[in-house]
Order: C-alpha cells, then structure tokens, then sequence
C-alpha cells in the first residue's frame, strides 16, 4: 500500500477505528494504537485543565469502556499466542509479551480508579483533586510507553513471521469480537 493511499484511510483518531481496515488486521492494530494515543492526549488536556471539559471525559469513557477491551482481547487471544507460535528463540518475543501482559494487568488494575475519576468529570463534578488529575497523567504515560514497545517490537515482528494464513485467523477471530460479518469487504483495507 502506497503512502498516500494509507493516508486516505486513517482518520484523526478522534472516533473508533474504522472497521474496513480490519481487511488488514496489522493496520488495524496500529491505527488502534494511534487512536489510544489521542485518547491518552486528552487525558494531558483533563489533568492540566483548571476545569476539566465533561465533553472529553465523556470521550476517553467511550474509548476505555467500547474500544479498548476489544483492543486487548485481540492482543491477549490472538496477537501474542501466534507471535509465540511464530517467532524464532532469538527474537525473544516471550520477553516483550510478559512485559506487555504485565502492564496489561496493571492497566486492568487501575481501570476502575480511572474509570471513577473520569465519570466524576463526566458528572460536572468540582471536587477533582490533584491527585486525581496526576493519576490521569500517570495512566496516560504508561499506556504511552505500552504504545512504544508495541509498536516498536510487537508490530515488526507480527509483520515479518505471521503466515497470511495467521493474519486472516487474527483477522476473523477480531470481525467476530466486534459482531461484523466475515465476509464484509475488505479491498478497501488491502
């Protein structure tokens, strides 16, 4: 896929990931991790704001509650088990999956302190402290170091020892997580 046309398909990361690109599993995956880092983003924009805007509460809510799950289960199930199958003893992909498991576990562990906060600003309420707001900015962080590791180790090796026969696994196992028809149409994602 040329430059250009990839650039036609990507989005501001400002709503869910759009579903034909799911002909491309991989692109997928990467675009998600673009928009988790514009969610991230907003997340900065709360915590540094003296009045932090309900609006965009109510966006990282929809993120984290909708498309984020989704997100991991398609690491979790799919992702990470073929890379194991995959990958070669030197590319020591076991290492950067534990690492990532890990932070996912600790993601799931501060999910509901986020998740409060966030609903608390939803809400209108005033009584957001600074704790609160740094806990933001805290979260916002690691999934951004998550995001690197991703997308500096995860991504390139899935590209280089997923057969095309994995990557329509992976491609399936994520159109049924999200309820579309396996056999929509994907040139467009091609």
């Amino acid at each position: 896929m040329t430059k250009h046309a990839r650039d036609l398909k990507r989005g501001e990361c400002l709503g869910p990931t759009d579903l034909k690109l799911l002909g491309n599993p991989l692109e997928f995956i990467h675009e998600d991790h673009l928009r988790e880092r514009e969610i991230c983003s907003k997340m900065d924009i709360l915590a540094q704001s003296e009045a932090p805007d309900p609006n965009v509460a109510d966006q990282v809510l929809a993120f984290l509650i909708n498309e984020l799950p989704l997100h991991l289960e398609d690491e979790k199930e799919d992702l990470f088990p073929l890379l194991k199958r995959r990958c070669e003893a030197e590319d020591e992909i076991d290492k950067a999956i534990r690492r990532l498991s890990s932070d996912h576990d600790h993601a799931d562990e501060q999910a509901p302190i986020i998740l409060e906060i966030l609903l608390r600003i939803s809400s209108g309420d005033q009584g957001i402290s600074d704790e609160d707001l740094a806990t933001l900015t805290r979260f916002a962080s690691q999934a951004r170091r998550h995001l690197i590791l991703e997308n500096a180790i995860i991504l390139p090796f899935a590209r280089l020892r997923l057969t095309k026969g994995d990557l329509e696994t992976l491609r399936l196992r994520m159109m049924q997580r999200r309820g579309c028809d396996p056999l929509m149409e994907t040139e467009d994602a091609e």
